[in-house]
């Protein structure tokens, strides 16, 4: 009997889940909520490029066309990439378009009967004669609904996207009382470049945070606007934003995406010996993360412009918020027509915004809150049965609590991708994609609730340790290639993939890696 798999959203991770479920006959059904493919990358800001070398955002079996000759392809080029291996794979005719998912609903065993199974969906196998998922959609085109019934669900609906991340405020100090406008920065992306550009000229805008969208906003006012009317960047939190992946002529991958580089780090489930290595060898670790923070602060000037960050550049990679800088921000700092602007918190008041509990007022004409998503509200509210919902929230003090960050030990015959991130997060969802592909096939079974859920603890204590209070984006970015290790074990494939002890030790890893099993 052929098996139905429904795959919610048509970004990389859907595409991938689509083509590594057909592979193993399968019956995969992309429900997709626009009339395109691409998820983030089908529309953004204007100036937004690749943020990581291209060589390690690619598809393992389908390298980037020799016509794209830039490290940091911009989204056209991306997007086109995208489109060109959906049609090379023919995963176009699996999509439903402009169909939103309105909700999930379990229907099989009831809870109760649940909590006392010990297997993940009873048997630990990934399907069930007992039970199914009916998937509510709606046709975004004439608002009717449909009902499907499915075997698996496999959720793809990412992270950055749909659910903005609104500051709360006090009563009477939130955009309500501003006469201004304040949008946030998925609608400016929304918007044609033509009608961005007119939406800032001549105001003073102000940028709320210091992330890759709110640097590419500040950068796209000051072409409309210049020096005349700055725009403001208001701040909590100083980054180590990459100025390029060379730190003094060092290719970044061979300080951090190699197997010696993730033997100064410890890592969940490791035995005695690779603690015992990750321990002496953390000077090595500080020395590194060192090197690349001088260069950082030497080639943009941060201590002349007070914008050193506070923590580690490893923590920032172990929280995956590295990011390239828009080449010529800081001069445009230094010129006057961007104004950096630090404060813990911030209120709206009729003329602008107050910042700090002194309230200083900063006048301003347009507020653009590059604040983020709720990426975990978003994977919540899509379940029916509050069970599972709290379930796949988890508690607000830990990660998001997937086993091998694909499965929820106790919700059945359901796979979460492309939630947990890393550097490259086309590369690790093809992994997870061919992992899940091997899981449905019956290749291996998982181990008990128990545990799965023992093991999900220590990768939360992992990402407490290295991500600080960025632990929720789930962060693998530091070590991937154990991460992987983990996942080739679990298929039967062997985690060593270079040929000879030095390059296994200190060739950086990539998709082309993984290319056959």
């Amino acid at each position: 009997m052929e098996r139905k798999v429904a795959i919610i959203g048509a970004g990389i991770s859907g595409l991938l889940a689509c083509k590594y479920t057909l592979s193993k006959g399968f019956h995969p059904i992309i429900f997709e909520a626009k009339n395109s493919i691409g998820g983030v990358w089908t529309k953004t800001i204007e100036t937004t490029k690749l943020q990581t070398p291209k060589v390690l955002y690619q598809f393992s079996d389908f390298p980037w066309p020799s016509s794209v000759k830039e490290d940091f392809p911009n989204q056209h080029q991306v997007f086109d990439y995208i489109q060109s291996y959906a049609c090379h794979f023919d995963l176009l005719r699996h999509i439903k378009f402009n169909t939103k998912v309105v909700s999930i609903e379990y229907e099989g065993p009831s809870e109760e009967e649940m909590q006392y199974w010990t297997m993940w969906s009873g048997t630990g196998a990934p399907f069930s004669s007992k039970g199914k998922w009916k998937v509510m959609v709606e046709d975004t085109s004439n608002l009717s609904t449909e009902e499907y019934l499915v075997d698996f669900v496999i959720l793809c609906i990412g992270r950055f996207s749909d659910i903005p991340n609104i500051p709360e405020f006090p009563p009477n100090k939130g955009p309500e009382v501003f006469h201004g406008k304040v949008i946030h920065s998925m609608e400016y992306a929304a918007m044609d470049y033509e009608s961005a550009a007119k939406l800032v000229k001549g105001k003073q805008v102000t940028v709320v945070g210091f992330q890759k969208s709110a640097l590419d906003i500040a950068m796209e006012c000051t072409i409309a606007n210049g020096i005349e009317h700055p725009c403001t960047v208001l701040y909590k939190t100083e980054h180590w934003i990459v100025p390029d992946f060379f730190p003094w002529g060092v290719p970044l991958p061979l300080l951090y995406l190699n197997r010696f580089a993730e033997l100064l780090v410890h890592k969940p489930g490791e035995g005695f010996l690779l603690s015992l290595m990750a321990t002496i060898l953390s000077p090595v670790r500080w020395a590194f993360s060192k090197f690349v923070e001088s260069h950082i602060k030497k080639k943009l000037q941060l201590t002349k412009l007070g914008m050193v960050p506070k923590h580690s550049f490893f923590q920032q990679l172990s929280s995956c918020l590295i990011c390239i800088m828009p080449e010529k921000f800081y001069e445009k700092v230094e010129e006057g027509s961007i104004i950096l602007r630090k404060g813990t918190s911030f209120s709206f008041c009729k003329e602008g915004v107050m910042v700090n509990d002194d309230e200083q007022l900063l006048k301003t004409d347009l507020v653009i809150l590059a604040t983020g998503f709720r990426g975990d509200k978003k994977l919540k509210d899509i379940f029916v049965s509050p069970t599972f919902q709290d379930h796949i929230f988890g508690s607000p003090n830990t990660t998001v609590p997937l086993y091998r960050e694909c499965i929820h030990p106790q919700i059945p015959q359901l796979a979460v991708i492309g939630f947990s991130e890393s550097v490259s997060n086309l590369y690790i969802s093809e992994m997870r994609c061919r992992w899940l592909a091997e899981l449905l096939d019956g290749t291996f079974k998982l181990p008990s609730i128990k545990d799965m859920e023992k093991n999900v603890e220590k990768w939360d204590e992992y990402m407490k340790t290295n991500s600080g209070q960025h632990y929720r984006r789930s962060c693998i970015g530091a070590i991937q290639i154990w991460y992987n290790d983990q996942l080739c074990q679990d298929m039967g494939w062997n985690p060593k993939r270079k040929k000879g002890f030095i390059a296994e030790l200190f060739e950086p890893y990539g998709p082309s890696d993984y290319v056959s099993s």
